[in-house]
């Protein structure tokens, strides 16, 4: 009998550990999105981004207690506590930073720029909406009247250097383009047009998706002689990608991982088909010859950065193609306010 009650007892602290371990993925998460919450806050909203601010302190201090907790093994005589309530289908202990979690207080929205809701944060090219998380998230922006004016965007203030185009890359002239300028380094971030029956397994996207074809028909191979591009590929295009860059007429020479974190830097995993992705890929690819003045064994191909707003990229990758190609001609497609950079030309339809 007593063997029995033992093995009883170490079952429930496996148990409960696993739930604590459960709770602790779901803090982590929950202080990404805010973390690019309050990132794309920060101009459209000062007030919600400085509660943003305040939630994810919050949640960070909640994590702590968590992961403390986990850290300390419970004795079978400790394994006990009572089971509370359900948030989001998980069950959530009697504690002041578990019973916290489950009532966190709502923040109010923001309006975003081309009608992107509040709700959604953004993993890479793809835009999580926080109710993603079993509804435990979306309390945080669900309530409130406090909407931020749309036309204070109209304040954002362009590098100084920089060249933006807004435009459909579809029917851009891209001849003239061409003909004015061969560049040498060419950064694309293509809106790839997710396949499966269920692409988005609760992610709302907030942006066009371009089909494959319709990529196929942009005229890169015009636009340089020499040089280098980056394209940066979701996982089930890497295949597309690799095709796109023979048709252009490049040959493949490195990839480039960009390991996400967040403003604590921990790893930011974000949705997966089967695993949680924490990570982006950018490909490179050369045309012809080195362009002048190019450098080799300038940086690693591994970025750890902080993610930061809807389809921005770590500043260390922009550093990366200069530094290779130092004073050189470069060019943005499919860019956005937050992807502009002195001395690039950006191209993109939401600039």
């Amino acid at each position: 009998m007593l063997r029995i009650g033992r093995s009883a007892d170490e079952a429930e602290l496996r148990r409960l550990l696993a739930r604590e371990e459960e709770l602790q993925l779901r803090i982590d998460t929950l202080i990404e999105s805010l973390a690019v919450l309050e990132a794309d806050l920060s101009t459209a909203n000062p007030v919600a981004a400085a509660e943003a601010t305040t939630l994810s302190d919050r949640l960070d201090d909640a994590a702590s207690v968590a992961t403390a907790r986990a850290a300390s093994p419970a004795t079978p005589a400790q394994a006990q506590p009572s089971i509370g309530s359900h948030t989001g289908g998980l069950p959530v202990a009697h504690s002041p930073e578990m019973a916290w979690a489950a009532t966190t207080p709502a923040m109010p929205p923001a309006q975003y720029p081309n009608e992107r809701s509040a709700s959604a944060v953004v993993d890479g090219k793809g835009v999580a909406s926080v109710s993603a998380l079993d509804g435990s998230a979306s309390e945080c922006i669900a309530d409130g009247d406090d909407v931020a004016d749309p036309n204070s965007f109209d304040e954002f203030e362009a590098p100084e250097w920089c060249v933006p185009i807004k435009a459909n890359v579809l029917d851009f002239e891209w001849d003239a383009l061409a003909e004015a300028c061969q560049f040498d380094i060419i950064s694309m971030d293509p809106p790839w047009q997710l396949a499966s029956h269920a692409p988005t397994r609760g992610v709302a996207i907030g942006y066009q998706q371009l089909p494959d074809l319709l990529i196929e028909t942009l005229p890169i191979e015009k636009l340089q002689t020499n040089g280098f591009i980056f394209i940066w590929v979701i996982n089930n295009k890497y295949a597309k990608a690799f095709d796109l860059m023979t048709k252009w007429g490049y040959e493949y020479v490195d990839d480039i991982t960009w390991v996400k974190q967040t403003v604590n830097r921990r790893m930011a995993k974000g949705h997966g088909y089967y695993l949680q992705h924490a990570k982006e890929t950018c490909l490179v690819g050369r045309k012809g010859n080195d362009p002048p003045g190019c450098r080799h064994g300038v940086a690693s191909d591994v970025i750890f950065s902080e993610r930061r707003g809807q389809s921005q990229k770590p500043e260390e990758i922009y550093l990366m193609m200069e530094e290779l190609v130092p004073n050189g001609k470069y060019l943005e497609i499919f860019g956005r306010k937050n992807n502009l950079r002195d001395y690039w030309i950006t191209i993109g339809n939401e600039l």
